[in-house]
C-alpha cells in the first residue's frame, strides 16, 4: 500500500501542465515514514497524503480543508508546519465574504463590512438581498471575540450545535438591525436595544471667556476596555468557558416526582452560571483581567469648545464609553457648566453689563470704558443732552457673544445703567435755587385752609406684621357707620 501511494504521488506530479518535477519533499516524506517502525495500516497512507497536499506542484488542499485556506496549512511529511501560514481556522467562508484574511484585526473587519454593506444594501441593490444578509452574518460573527473564536475552532457546524444558545440555530440578528447599529441609526427591534453599552455623562466647568474665545480642554477619565490578553473572553487560551451544567444554554431542567407515575418538569435558571451560559474555573482565569474580561485604563479626551457654545450644551464622543464584550461601546457625553462671571451676564447671544453713573453723567452725558472678554477696550460715550434714567438699557451692536457656528456674527452688548444720586446736604441751600433755575419751572401747589402740611422721613422696615405697636392704625370715629373695623397691611 505504501508503494502504491508513492507511485500515485509521482504520477500526479508528472501529469501537471508544463511538466513540473516531482515535489522535493516527497523523498523526505517517504523516507521518514518508511523508517518509522511504529506506523502501521493507514498511517503511512495518511503521511503520504499529507506530503501530497503540501506539494506546490499539485493544487490539492492538505487535510481535506474547505475553502483552500484556513486549516490547509502546509504540513510536510515529518510533521512540520510551514511558517507562512500562522492563523489556524476551521473554515474561511466568513472571512472570504468580507474579503479579509483570517488574522484580520477588528478595524479591518469593520472597514470591510462598511464598504460591502453600502454596496449591497437592498435600497441600492434590490437583487442582492441574500448577499447583504450573508455579509451581515459574517460581520456579526467576526466582530464578536467569542463567536469568532468558536467559528475559527469549529466553523459553522460548531455554532449550529451549541455555539450561540444551543438551540440548533445560529441565532443571527436582523441584517437591517446590524446595519442601523453600525451606522448609528439605532436599533429597530426593542429587544435588541441592550446591544449598546451605557452612556456616561460628565460635567465640564468652563468660563465665559472660554465660550467667547473658544478653546480646547483636556479631560482625564477612567474607562473599561476589553482585555487585550484574552480578547474579552476572560479565560486563558484554549480553556473551556462553557458552563458544564447547562452546556451553555443558561437554563437547567429539574424533574420532581409528585406521585406514583406523576412527574413535574421545571425549567429554571442555571444555578452554577446564573443564566450566563459561561462558567470559568479560577485556575483558567486570564491573569491580566482576572476573569473580568475588561481592564481599567486612563483615557484623555480633547474637548474642543467652539465659539458661542452655551451653558448646558452637550458634546458627544461616540463609542468612547466603557467597553463590554458582545456590546457596542456606549458614548461619552460632556455637559458644559458655565461659571458665573463677575462683570458680564449672558442672555442668549447678548451680553449684559451693569454700569453705575453719577447724576451729572446721567444729565450731561458720560464716557465709560469697558474691557471685553477678548481683552479689547471699548470707550462708550453718550450724547450730550441724552438723559439716562435709572434702569435704562443701551446697547452696542456686534459686541456680544459670537453666534455658534457663525463666529463672525455677534450679538449685542447691553448696558444697564444705575444712577447714583448725591447724598443729602451735598449743596448749600442758597445754591439750590441757582441750580433750580436750570430745570423746567415747578408746578405751583395752592394750599387751602383744610390742608395739613407734613414732612417726609426715611422709612425703615422693622419686619412687623402690620400692626402698630402702640394702638391701631385707625380710630372707630373715622367711620360714619360706627362699626369697628381692623385694618391690617397684607404681608407676603
Amino acid at each position: 500500500m505504501k508503494k502504491e501511494a508513492s507511485a500515485r504521488h509521482c504520477h500526479l506530479s508528472q501529469s501537471q501542465d508544463g511538466g513540473h518535477p516531482a515535489c522535493p519533499e516527497e523523498p523526505t516524506a517517504r523516507g521518514r515514514r518508511g523508517q518509522g517502525a511504529g506506523l502501521q495500516g493507514e498511517k503511512p497512507m495518511r503521511a503520504e497524503r499529507s506530503a501530497l497536499g503540501a506539494c506546490p506542484s499539485v493544487g490539492l488542499p492538505a487535510n481535506g480543508a474547505r475553502g483552500g485556506r484556513g486549516r490547509a496549512s502546509r504540513e510536510f511529511g515529518d510533521g512540520r508546519r510551514s511558517s507562512a501560514v500562522r492563523t489556524m481556522v476551521k473554515e474561511t467562508g466568513y472571512y472570504d465574504l468580507l474579503g479579509v484574511r483570517p488574522g484580520a484585526s477588528l478595524d479591518e473587519i469593520k472597514r470591510a463590512y462598511r464598504r460591502l454593506a453600502l454596496r449591497y444594501h437592498p435600497d441600492k441593490n434590490p437583487n442582492e438581498g441574500e448577499r447583504f444578509k450573508q455579509i451581515s452574518q459574517a460581520y456579526e460573527v467576526l466582530s464578536d471575540a467569542h463567536k469568532r473564536a468558536l467559528y475559527d475552532r469549529g466553523g459553522e457546524r460548531a455554532m449550529k450545535e451549541g455555539g450561540l444558545g444551543n438551540r440548533g440555530s445560529p441565532g443571527f440578528g436582523s441584517p437591517m438591525d446590524i446595519f442601523d447599529l453600525f451606522f448609528g441609526g439605532g436599533v429597530r427591534m426593542r429587544g435588541r436595544a441592550d446591544r449598546r453599552g451605557k452612556t456616561v455623562v460628565h460635567q465640564l466647568s468652563v468660563s465665559l471667556e472660554d465660550l467667547y474665545n473658544g478653546t480646547t480642554r483636556k479631560l482625564s477619565l477612567q474607562k473599561n476596555i476589553i482585555c487585550r490578553k484574552c480578547g474579552g473572553c476572560g479565560v486563558r487560551e484554549g480553556a473551556q468557558r462553557r458552563c458544564p451544567k447547562c452546556h451553555g444554554s443558561g437554563m437547567e431542567v429539574r424533574i420532581h416526582q409528585l406521585g406514583p407515575g406523576v412527574i413535574q418538569q421545571i425549567q429554571t435558571v442555571c444555578s452554577q452560571c446564573q443564566g450566563q451560559g459561561e462558567w470559568i474555573r479560577p485556575r483558567d482565569c486570564c491573569l491580566t483581567c482576572n476573569g473580568r474580561k475588561v481592564v481599567r485604563e486612563k483615557k484623555i479626551l480633547s474637548v474642543h469648545l467652539d465659539k458661542g457654545m452655551k451653558d448646558g450644551q452637550k458634546i458627544t464622543f461616540h463609542e468612547e464609553g466603557d467597553q463590554v464584550p458582545g456590546l457596542e461601546p456606549g458614548d461619552i457625553i460632556i455637559v458644559l457648566d458655565q461659571k458665573e462671571h463677575p462683570v458680564f451676564r449672558r442672555s442668549g447671544d447678548d451680553l449684559i453689563v451693569k454700569r453705575e453713573i453719577s447724576l451729572a453723567d446721567a444729565l450731561c452725558g458720560c464716557r465709560q470704558v469697558i474691557r471685553t472678554l477678548d481683552n479689547r477696550t471699548l470707550l462708550v460715550a453718550s450724547q450730550p443732552g441724552d438723559v439716562i434714567r435709572p434702569g435704562d438699557l443701551k446697547c452696542i451692536p456686534n459686541e456680544g457673544m459670537p453666534v455658534y457656528r457663525s463666529p463672525f456674527q455677534k450679538g449685542k452688548l447691553i448696558l444697564k445703567f444705575e444712577v447714583k444720586f448725591p447724598e443729602p446736604g451735598w449743596l448749600p441751600t442758597e445754591r439750590l435755587r441757582q441750580l433750580q433755575a436750570f430745570f423746567p419751572p415747578q408746578e405751583e401747589v395752592m394750599a387751602t385752609e383744610d390742608t395739613e402740611e407734613v414732612e417726609l422721613s426715611d422709612y425703615t422696615s422693622h419686619g412687623s406684621t402690620g400692626r402698630r405697636p402702640h394702638g391701631e392704625a385707625y380710630h372707630e370715629d373715622d367711620f360714619e357707620d360706627g362699626t369697628r373695623q381692623h385694618v391690617q397691611c397684607q404681608t407676603s
